[in-house]
């Protein structure tokens, strides 16, 4: 027996599957893409009883093996290719023990594969609750396999599923099912075109209908007299086959499996009642979300100032200890900064995944899912694009990391092509100074404060736009899709604080270590870009501050000065000077286009560059803003600040995709620059036609 053995972990969505993986491996994981495509792979490594080694591969979870999205035919694409690396010498199939029915369909499918298969059959603490009584043995006899009971809540059966993996050899490979009754005649003739080749694998091969990427597959030509059925007919066939499975499921479970509903106690159906009604549902759904997200604002903020000032703090120590110097200047006003702008994100998206795995731990999610389906697919999106969408609210990274248990590729495409759009907090210091600037503080119907419906307006508008943008994309993309919305309505549980922890984890390394390389890559060159500069007026800053002032600044202010005239003179500041012909006629001057430019690292950074240039260092935003106040603008004459050019300027940021860590992650999760740049170019395009069209028609 070799020291190390493949193992694949199979079952349908919201078996417990990923609870048993985590008790496998414990901490042993890891978490990739697999290669080429975008779906995520989990791979641990555990160790079995007699010094052995189980390389253990977490599959996607499928309901059978006719594959109606891309993860789930990368098992089937696994399981039919026995050169691959990762090919299984057994296959755990993990069940739950209230729909064994419909998890046998999977099992006997694999079994029919020539793979030693083992039923584990998770949940087995619940059983005595609901009335269920299981004959293994008869069970064992009939599927011809092992079968361990296992609870991944009560963390018992782990050791008895270990000891049978071991001894996955002694595990009868023989089909528990005759797929080929379906058609006698034809699987007789399909078994005498290919001899040395397994029958149920080529039935595999010849029904799978590959859409889902760009898999080269050999398709079974005309042969030996063997000629291929219609799609028609083989679609016909694999109806015929899942009836004599569910058939033979049907006899042995009416033997070996008894339920006494008496003893059981159903608060399921009663709480589904509330949870998906029409009305209700939608309210208690909306409700949840805003406490959500309004405990990620309020909790994240603590540990993202500590985060901010920590890394500010280190910048100013690095400034003090280091010798004066380009060095100096780039580890403290470069890296340490872009840095500081990966980690600071690690809050929010760790608070996200902590809420959406608690939800989806106690089988809430798969709730929503169903409630917004129906409207949702009426754009293009599905019900699963809800969860993205609404988490858009907080920061649009995790959001777009969100987008993975989305099946299908063009929803969950269009899904993360649109969630930019929804108002990110990210936002809100430009939304929040804008705003004050233009809009009265006054109050309508003596209740609302139009400063508020103002912001709440941008925030409605932002989530408009992105499923009407949705609506678009799904008219224009040319990709193949499913429309098949199959969901599981697990029971309600008590979330495993376990799967939580190791969910969060992995998601938040996932984003520090996938997009935070070109994160920082890219802080780096926005600083060399604002700390050089081409011409002398950028290396003589301090003398011409002193002609403009004479020598009667303030040190502070004097800095200030010398900080505008560098920024001005800077290859950024140049570049501003570049695009004011084309700012001008959204009613800009040539340092809001500086603004803009530099505010593709983080939308935020919009309030410091213009407080940069406007000569005010790190002041408070009440000066900030009166300095805002005071600009004139220098066609128009007035203030630059005016109700016309903050509308138009707020209709840019609501639209702009003015985030470079959003297309990092974009492009992580497409595996492809072709989407973020196409998105970067329309989502500006879009921004820059609504902020014209309205300062035209304001001024």
């Amino acid at each position: 027996m070799p020291k190390q053995i493949n193992v694949a972990l199979i079952g349908n969505p919201n078996t417990g599957k990923t609870s048993v993986f985590n008790h496998l491996t414990g901490l042993n994981q890891q978490v990739g893409n697999y290669p080429g495509i975008t779906v995520e792979k989990k791979e641990g490594i555990c160790k079995l009883p007699r010094g052995l080694k189980a390389h253990i591969i977490d599959l996607p979870g499928t309901y059978s093996l006719n594959a109606s999205s891309l993860d789930e035919n990368l098992v089937i694409e696994l399981l039919l290719n026995k050169n691959d690396k990762d090919y299984p010498d057994v296959a755990v199939v993990v069940s739950d023990v209230e729909n064994l029915k419909r998890n046998l369909l999977l099992f006997t499918q694999i079994k029919d594969l020539g793979i030693p298969t083992i039923l584990a059959v998770n949940m087995a603490d619940r059983m005595e609750r609901k009335g269920i009584s299981l004959e293994i043995e008869l069970l064992e006899k009939r599927l011809k396999t092992k079968i361990a009971l296992v609870s991944a809540r009560k963390k018992t059966g782990i050791e008895n599923l270990k000891e049978l993996i071991t001894q996955y050899g002694t595990i009868s490979t023989e089909p528990c099912v005759n797929s080929s009754s379906i058609d006698p005649t034809y699987f007789d003739r399909l078994r005498k075109a290919f001899p040395n080749q397994s029958l149920y694998k080529l039935w595999l091969v010849i029904t799978q209908d590959v859409n889902f990427g760009n898999l080269n597959r050999n398709k079974i030509e005309h042969t030996n007299g063997f000629s291929p059925k219609k799609k028609s007919d083989l679609k016909r066939l694999q109806q015929k086959e899942t009836i004599v499975r569910y058939q033979f499921i049907n006899g042995i479970l009416k033997e070996a499996m008894t339920v006494d509903v008496n003893a059981a106690k159903d608060l399921r159906s009663r709480l589904d009642r509330i949870l998906t009604h029409k009305i209700w549902g939608y309210v208690i759904f909306f409700s949840i979300m805003l406490l959500i997200f309004q405990a990620i604002y309020d909790w994240s903020s603590y540990p993202m100032d500590f985060i901010d000032n920590t890394f500010a703090s280190l910048s100013e120590w690095i400034k003090t200890s280091l010798p004066p110097g380009v060095f100096t200047n780039l580890i403290s006003e470069g890296i340490i900064p872009g840095l500081g702008g990966i980690v600071i994100f690690i809050p929010q998206i760790a608070f996200l995944f902590f809420f959406i795995s608690l939800l989806e731990e106690s089988g809430y999610m798969s709730r929503v899912v169903f409630l917004m389906d129906r409207i949702m697919r009426r754009f293009g999106l599905s019900g699963k694009s809800v969860v993205p969408l609404v988490s858009g609210t907080a920061c649009a990274i995790p959001a777009v990391m969100a987008t993975r248990n989305i099946e299908d590729w063009k929803e969950r495409l269009i899904t993360i092509l649109v969630v930019p759009f929804t108002t990110c907090s990210a936002r809100l210091p430009v939304y929040l100074i804008i705003i004050a600037l233009v809009i009265p503080d006054e109050r309508f119907l003596g209740v609302f404060n139009l400063q508020g419906i103002t912001l709440m307006l941008l925030y409605l508008l932002g989530f408009g736009m992105s499923v009407f943008s949705a609506w678009i994309l799904n008219k224009i993309l040319k990709i193949k899709s499913k429309t098949y919305f199959v969901i599981e309505m697990p029971d309600y549980k008590l979330p495993m604080l376990k799967n939580v922890g190791i969910n969060v984890v992995e998601k938040t390394k996932s984003f520090v270590f996938g997009a935070g390389k070109i994160i920082l890559a890219i802080s780096i060159i926005l600083w060399v870009l604002a700390s050089y500069g081409p011409t002398d007026d950028f290396d003589n800053a301090e003398e011409i501050v002193t002609e403009r002032y004479g020598e009667n600044l303030a040190p502070k202010d004097f800095e200030n000065q010398v900080a505008s005239v560098k920024l001005e003179n800077s290859y950024i500041g140049l570049m501003g000077k570049g695009i004011e012909p084309i700012v001008q006629p959204l009613g800009y001057d040539w340092k809001i286009g500086i603004a803009i430019v530099s505010s593709f690292a983080a939308r935020e950074v919009f309030v410091g560059t213009l407080a940069t240039i406007y000569s005010v260092g790190s002041g408070e935003e009440k000066t900030i803003k009166n300095r805002m106040a005071a600009e004139v603008n220098p066609i128009l004459g007035g203030p630059l600040f005016n109700f016309a050019s903050g509308i138009s300027l707020l209709l840019f940021y609501a639209f702009a995709m003015q985030c470079m860590s959003t297309l990092a992650i974009v492009k992580k999760e497409t595996n492809s620059w072709k989407w973020p740049i196409l998105q970067l170019v329309i989502m500006t395009g879009i921004a820059y036609v609504a902020a014209l069209a309205a300062f035209q028609f304001l001024k």
